[in-house]
């Protein structure tokens, strides 16, 4: 299990799950789908767009990765969870054939996805890569379209040291005279996706160059934006989300672009009206369960956990936090043992107190070690070997017009949410 172990239960080869495929008479094909890969914000845009098309009236199905509670959340329809019995039933038919087959946790938890999503009848999947595009166990689909959030660097030992690197892996999801929606780039990146599309055949769209989009309002229950797209200049609609989080804005304008390309882009077309997509977005969380992206878990002292892990993610969110009054910023923070500290550290507020942990998982950075990082740097803290121990200390430092931040890592806001 990656999820466990990191590296080294990474598989750089498709000849698995197109043999699995194989076995299980192409499930996937039965059914549309919409593939989601990035290196942030997949997480949000996928359960926005799950969550609209639901509002619209399809059956949806959400594939995502890692979980946080419980594995069941990697595998949805309509927002529920798949049951334990058809997991079970699934291991027990199978096992046999995926062990001989030698597949990897992944690779067997996207074929039981796709096998599921066949049987429950879905219209449509939205299906989230797990690492990467190219390579990924995912890769097997013929999605109606392609969405990349963004690129930064973040698991440079598979995907590539640079930008560009990355950009051409994740542009591995690019299908012929399919399209493709790229969320943020830069002009290395944007490079790389103009000459993967037109090498495919595939229209590209620019989300950054197709919705305008404005923060209207923010409050502690959600935020509004207005949002005009190119194609009706003259036209402004107003979307309110519960999701939190600055980020958010731009997955909004990601999400906006899809869904015009749903509509217009693709053949059949997806009957998406707009007062589905403001009444989704205004409940996407309820919807589709989503947890742990700007999640606010009590109000005084403010206490928020966030999935961020790299430092294009963290970089948003530190700034975020420092920009909300307070009095003291208590940082609960713990990564896993293969993250590259050099460009998380320099963005972490200096003045904050932190409390460094450690997730129980076999991954995680010890908090003797992330602390003694920290602290050369600059940093002020103490280690703790566990999140709840972490975090129960900061609450009995925090003064209630403090800020408690827990994050660092998934595995790390799995153990608080």
């Amino acid at each position: 299990m990656y999820q466990q172990v990191g590296k080294m239960a990474y598989k750089a080869s498709l000849s698995t799950p197109e043999a699995i495929d194989r076995y299980f008479g192409h499930p996937h094909r039965v059914f549309r789908s919409v593939h989601v890969a990035g290196t942030n914000g997949k997480g949000s845009v996928s359960h926005m767009l799950a969550a609209i098309l639901q509002e619209a009236g399809y059956r949806v199905g959400l594939y995502t990765s890692p979980h946080l509670k419980d594995f069941r959340e990697r595998i949805k329809i309509n927002g529920a969870c798949i049951s334990e019995a058809a997991v079970m039933d699934f291991v027990n038919r199978y096992w046999v054939q995926l062990e001989s087959e030698q597949a990897s946790f992944f690779e067997m938890t996207t074929a039981m996805a796709f096998d599921y999503f066949a049987r429950q009848k879905a219209d449509v999947a939205i299906v989230e890569t797990g690492m990467g595009g190219r390579l990924d166990a995912t890769n097997i689909i013929r999605p109606a379209l392609s969405i990349i959030t963004n690129i930064a660097l973040d698991h440079t030992e598979h995907l590539g040291d640079s930008p560009a690197l990355i950009a051409r892996e994740k542009a591995g999801i690019i299908k012929p005279a399919t399209p493709v929606v790229v969320g943020e780039c830069g002009g290395d990146t944007s490079a790389v996706f103009v000459e993967v599309a037109r090498a495919q055949q595939s229209p590209l769209y620019f989300a950054e160059r197709e919705v305008c989009v404005e923060l209207a309002y923010a409050g502690k229950d959600g935020q509004s934006f207005r949002c005009v797209c190119r194609h009706s200049p003259a036209t402004t609609r107003e979307f309110t989300l519960d999701l939190l989080g600055d980020y958010q804005q731009a997955n909004l304008r990601t999400v906006l672009t899809a869904i015009d390309c749903l509509r217009y882009a693709v053949a059949p077309p997806f009957r998406i009206p707009t007062e589905a997509v403001r009444t989704a977005l205004r409940q996407t969380a309820r919807l589709t369960g989503l947890l742990g992206r700007w999640q606010v878990l009590a109000e005084r002292p403010l206490t928020i956990c966030d999935t961020g892990h790299n430092a294009h993610g963290l970089r948003r969110t530190f700034g975020q936090l420092t920009a909300i009054p307070h009095r003291q910023l208590h940082i609960v923070f713990g990564v896993m043992a293969d993250k590259d500290l050099s460009p998380i550290i320099p963005l972490m507020p200096r003045e904050a107190r932190y409390y460094f942990t450690q997730a129980a998982i076999p991954r995680a950075l010890e908090a003797d070690r992330l602390a003694a990082r920290c602290i050369a740097a600059g940093l002020y803290g103490e280690p703790f070997e566990s999140v709840d121990e972490a975090l129960a200390t900061a609450r009995r430092h925090a003064g209630t017009d403090d800020i408690i931040y827990i994050g660092g890592s998934s595995f790390v806001v799995a153990e608080v949410v």
